[in-house]
């Protein structure tokens, strides 16, 4: 796999960069130079969200990148808070207004909402709206889990391009894949190089310390979190590791010009804990997770 081959073609024909640049809890005074490094290293893909604070940043970075506007995947997620058809809607003119663009690339629901599924349906069925509009070239979700995904197919006519979901070699959720790959969907990872098992104590440890992670990394003189993104991109998933360093964002993007053999890639499947670093999906609420969205 080539840095020049390294896109896949979703579900709508729509065609995404598989490795990405996330901006998860990069605070908005940070964001718009590394999104500016991020640009400079190589990425097209850079994954944001409304309830992240930091589009406006983005926006701003890929507007001073001197890159065309058709030459960055710009993918963005619905917060809770603006679940419902309408509201929706309006999330689409925030999310667009403070990018500073008039269409996005991919628009995703942030998570379910299983206290007020109706909420998720009529917020997905907005997307389905903005995607026939033409406002947004692909839609998708995050943090479904397969009922999720039976209970919405029911609902609603497009079958998401993505679903952006929690899968490092600590954690890969092979149920949400297979369900994922079942549908046609593509699986994409937030906390791809297992940060999260960096700063939550989940119990087991952090990745980047695995014995097997390191053998494999020495063994391809690369360092553990290349290995771990080579993986995903072997296994066909989409990832957005996400870092404010100019030194890690160039490491990360360095991940073409070597292969994981067989072993070393069932050795990495094989590492999975089953313990999830972040909020359960049924967990969530919006007495317990809505906040307020501002306006553009």
């Amino acid at each position: 796999m080539s840095e020049s081959n390294a896109n896949v073609d979703l579900n709508n024909g729509v065609r995404m960069p598989l490795l990405g640049f996330g901006v998860f809890q990069t605070p908005p005074d940070e964001t718009r130079n590394a999104v500016a490094e991020a640009l400079k290293t190589g990425y097209r893909l850079i994954d944001t969200a409304a309830a992240y604070g930091n589009e406006r940043e983005v926006g701003q970075a890929i507007a001073d990148s001197g890159l065309d506007r058709d030459e960055v995947f710009i993918e963005t997620k619905v917060w809770i808070s603006d679940f419902g058809y309408e509201e929706t809607l309006h999330a689409f003119d925030k999310s667009a207004g403070k990018l500073g663009v008039d269409h996005l690339d991919l628009f995703i629901l942030h998570q379910a909402l299983p206290t007020a599924f109706d909420k998720t349906i009529g917020a997905y069925k907005a997307l389905e709206k903005l995607l026939e509009d033409g406002k947004v070239r692909a839609i998708g979700v995050s943090n479904f889990m397969p009922d999720h995904l039976d209970a919405l197919a029911a609902e609603t006519t497009v079958v998401p391009a993505v679903n952006q979901v929690e899968v490092h070699p600590y954690f890969a959720q092979p149920d949400v894949q297979a369900a994922d790959a079942k549908r046609g969907i593509l699986t994409q990872a937030w906390s791809p190089i297992g940060g999260i098992t960096a700063y939550r104590d989940t119990g087991t440890g952090s990745v980047f310390d695995d014995p097997v992670i390191n053998a494999i990394a020495e063994a391809h003189g690369k360092s553990p979190a290349q290995v771990m993104l080579r993986w995903h991109l072997q296994e066909g998933r989409s990832a957005i590791p996400k870092s404010v360093k100019a030194h890690r964002i160039a490491e990360n993007f360095d991940v073409f010009d070597f292969e994981l053999t067989p072993d070393q890639a069932q050795a990495i499947d094989a590492l999975d804990t089953g313990v999830r670093g972040g909020p359960e999906p049924a967990d969530i609420t919006l007495e317990t997770f809505g906040r307020e969205i501002p306006e553009a």
